[in-house]
């Protein structure tokens, strides 16, 4: 019977410290949100979806609209699916018509001069991964600095928050990059 008790109060000291951890992991999650997530399977807070689009764009053709904050993927004459995006903060937004020169899987990061200029505590570089701030796809566009790419700070998604890139939660990102090729048209809309 002594062993019993025993053995039910090592469960309980064990349950206890079990959900004292359970506890500061979670007011952890609160207190530093992303600071170790990948952002995969966080929702976006704007949800992908089928919409119609008017205009003369090509099936495969992004068009990405700063002020709506939005990503539209041409998927037939009419008719688009709609991303929540990310932007560029005020002075780093633009516009113009090119295409998607390359497209990569975890990229590496490192940052431009003009960056480092304005942001000297930044790495100058990091490798691809789940703490990269381009996520888990990224595509080039044209012979910019500029890249539509992942990212996981899903709270940022349809803020001007960016140098100038367009950033979608990392769920939406690789469900974008499937769909479009190398050469696709990317029109944005400032």
């Amino acid at each position: 019977m002594k062993r019993v008790v025993s053995m039910l109060s090592a469960c309980v000291m064990l349950g206890s410290v079990s959900s004292a951890a359970a506890q500061e992991a979670n007011s952890s999650e609160v207190m530093f949100p992303n600071f170790f997530s990948s952002g995969i399977g966080r929702s976006s807070p704007i949800p992908r979806q089928r919409v119609s689009y008017p205009g003369n764009y090509a099936p495969g053709s992004i068009v990405v609209d700063t002020r709506e904050r939005r990503l539209y993927l041409i998927t037939a004459p009419g008719e688009a699916l709609r991303y929540g995006i990310g932007v560029g903060r005020d002075g780093f937004r633009w516009g113009g018509v090119h295409r998607i020169t390359a497209k990569k899987e975890w990229p590496s990061w490192t940052p431009p001069a003009q960056m480092l200029r304005r942001r000297p505590d930044l790495p100058r570089h990091m490798k691809g991964g789940p703490e990269n701030p381009l996520g888990a796809r990224a595509m080039y566009l044209g012979s910019t600095l500029y890249r539509i790419h992942g990212s996981n700070e899903p709270e940022t998604i349809g803020q001007a928050v960016s140098s100038g890139c367009f950033r979608m939660v990392n769920e939406d990102v690789i469900d974008l990059y499937d769909r479009v090729s190398v050469g696709a048209t990317v029109y944005v809309k400032n």
